[in-house]
């Protein structure tokens, strides 16, 4: 740009080029903000001219970040954590602030969600979103600031924490497990035909080519309300297993390989009280029912 000159940039500008930078798009940048996607673009455009820099590029898979809008996304969500600690009045460095947390759809309903509840009882100053979502979400791009993911990330500024190692079964009631345990063909419920690239579905698909699938849905955690009808059995982990009343583990194989869980945050984050806070919390409740998880 030719014009040189830089003035103070609008914290209103500031929170749609967050928005941008985490979602990826207009539309959803519009519908996190409460807005039309014209004024996510304007105050976009009022950012860049503010601050004399090209911040974002528009690409056929969305809008992506130039290292100049890298930059101050870093920036901009230093301030946007700032102005929720100061927005509470607190400064006794207790754990304050929204501490966002993603995870897959079954983790996320069947096991964080109760746990997650202790800490915001605990810690008042704390607020937790756990977002519930199949795709791996950015934590470079701050759609996150923790994420539970399976498989070690190999790039990335980030910090990757082991958690437990998690094993899987055929689940079903009593009486559908005995009559497989006796020759009976098994039948089964699975992942829907927009999940079938998931891991559980592929395998399934591989090793039962032949199998009926009398009842699907996206959620492992619906599989297993599935089966306490007993319609069928379910490929589950075990800790969704487990705790569904009723169900037992059926003596089927081959059954999948176990699969590590990480936690993951940024590197520039290890220092962040409300960060922290929430990912010491979350180790402890894994290590501390590592038995429901494991083979």
């Amino acid at each position: 740009m030719a014009d040189k000159t830089r003035t103070e940039p609008d914290w209103q500008d500031l929170r749609a080029f967050l928005a941008l930078a985490r979602h990826g798009s207009l539309s959803a940048a519009a519908r996190t903000l409460s807005v039309n996607h014209v004024t996510v673009a304007r105050r976009i455009h009022a950012l860049e001219a503010a601050l004399n820099e090209k911040l974002v590029e528009r690409r056929p898979e969305g809008y992506v970040l130039t290292s100049a809008g890298s930059r101050a996304l870093e920036v901009a969500s230093d301030m946007e954590t700032a102005v929720q600690t100061l927005g509470r009045g607190e400064t006794d460095g207790s754990p304050k602030g929204l501490v966002r947390v993603n995870a897959a759809p079954a983790l996320a309903h069947g096991f964080l969600a109760t746990r997650l509840t202790e800490i915001a009882i605990a810690f008042p100053g704390l607020d937790i979103d756990l977002a519930a979502e199949m795709r791996a979400v950015s934590l470079e791009r701050h759609e996150t600031d923790i994420a539970v993911r399976f498989n070690r990330p190999q790039d990335g500024d980030v910090i990757a924490k082991p958690l437990v190692t998690m094993g899987y079964g055929f689940y079903g009631i009593p009486s559908v497990c005995k009559e497989v345990e006796n020759g009976t063909t098994p039948v089964f419920i699975g992942f829907n035909e927009l999940n079938a690239h998931l891991f559980e579905a592929a395998w399934l698909a591989r090793h039962f080519p032949d199998a009926r699938l009398a009842f699907r849905t996206n959620n492992q955690v619906s599989q297993a309300l599935a089966v306490q009808s007993g319609v069928a059995l379910a490929l589950l982990p075990h800790y969704v297993g487990r705790m569904q009343e009723g169900l037992r583990l059926c003596r089927l194989e081959p059954a999948p390989p176990s699969r590590d869980l990480w936690l993951v945050i940024r590197s520039q984050d290890r220092k962040d009280v409300a960060i922290r806070t929430v990912t010491e919390h979350l180790t402890r409740a894994f290590a501390a029912e590592r038995a429901l998880f494991e083979d």
